[in-house]
């Protein structure tokens, strides 16, 4: 392990590289004393570094001549090359030189470079992506939000327990309440798979410490119906982009309606600094990205459009995943849970 802790960022990924992601680096080295590596091609990453102010800062420059486009049409076979900007962040994760990698680049070859590189954990079926979503008195957890489209109940099971275990380490929710997504609270509803899925979890919820609520339906996520929502990647990632397409909208519209009812300096002095507000509630910016949960170790996949607060905010939550061991806590669950199933 390096003599710093240091969490480990593809320079080169994202629709803003290397300008935004870099700055995003520098910010959460000054806010939070992290240390960073930087991999991509060093001489664009000097002279990025060179814009700000950096004295003190732990930033060292790892060089790699490839990038893997945002366009790949083919990320399976682009996570094989070893000597591309993100691979190379996983693999000093998978060294012990850092305690977790970051990209906003292309996302699925995110994935496949994981599980390449990284492994899945003892026990796990399919690594799922969580993503944090605000809700009206707090934030809840939706996963799979796109790794896996066809999913058997048993990897729905699993996945209760990762985001159990994620929104209790990274967000102190104490005994979170984990829901199935359904077209109804009963647990009749629901396809096949669902029902299925429905009665394993509520067989298993106690011996595995789950507090497993039932089912609840899409209107339950933005008001808070519970902590951590367990669907498949397919519905999961709908749900994402619905609430990315809607939560722009409505920013949108209160924008115009405040613009059209209130004199500008009104505008200004009264209801912009709590729009304000709001905004970043909405902001995905604020969560940095998604953890792929179930790896063996901590893997941080950001928006492509991320700019410097959400990269910046994805490194804190790269250090803040390895730092209280969500990958060793769900290792001891899956463990429990084939136990359970063996007994």
């Amino acid at each position: 392990m390096s003599a710093n802790v240091r969490v480990a960022l593809d320079a080169m990924g994202g629709d803003h590289a290397p300008g935004e992601i870099v700055l995003g680096a520098v910010e959460a080295a000054r806010e939070y004393g992290i240390g960073v590596y930087l991999v991509g091609k060093e001489d664009l990453l000097k002279a990025e570094l060179a814009k700000h102010e950096t004295q003190g800062l732990d930033l060292p420059i790892l060089h790699t001549d490839d990038v893997i486009p945002m366009d790949e049409h083919d990320p399976a076979r682009a996570a094989r090359n070893k000597n591309t900007s993100m691979v190379r962040a996983l693999q000093l994760v998978k060294d012990g030189e850092a305690v977790g990698a970051v990209s906003a680049g292309n996302s699925g070859a995110m994935m496949a470079a994981s599980l390449f590189t990284l492994k899945r954990l003892p026990g796990v079926e399919r690594p799922a992506l969580g993503g944090v979503f605000p809700t009206k008195d707090g934030t809840c957890l939706v996963i799979d939000m796109g790794a896996n489209t066809d999913c058997k109940p048993e990897y729905l099971q699993q996945f209760a327990i990762m985001g159990s275990i994620y929104m209790e380490r990274i967000f102190n929710v104490n005994a979170p309440r984990v829901a199935l997504l359904a077209n109804g609270e009963e647990e009749s509803k629901g396809n096949e798979q669902v029902q299925f899925a429905h009665q394993l979890l509520k067989g298993s919820a106690s011996s595995l410490g789950l507090n497993f609520i039932g089912n609840v339906e899409g209107r339950d996520i933005p008001t808070g119906g519970a902590d951590v929502i367990v669907c498949d990647g397919f519905v999961g990632n709908v749900v994402l982009k619905l609430s990315e397409g809607l939560s722009e909208t409505l920013i949108d519209l209160i924008k115009a309606q405040i613009a059209s009812d209130l004199p500008g300096k009104l505008a200004g002095a009264v209801v912009r600094p709590r729009l304000r507000k709001l905004v970043k509630r909405l902001d995905y910016a604020e969560y940095g990205g998604v953890p792929l949960l179930g790896v063996n170790g901590a893997a941080i996949i950001s928006h492509g459009r991320s700019k410097a607060r959400a990269i910046k905010n994805a490194l804190r939550v790269a250090r803040q995943t390895a730092e209280t061991n969500v990958a060793g806590a769900i290792t001891e669950g899956l463990a429990k849970l084939n136990s359970t199933s063996l007994s």
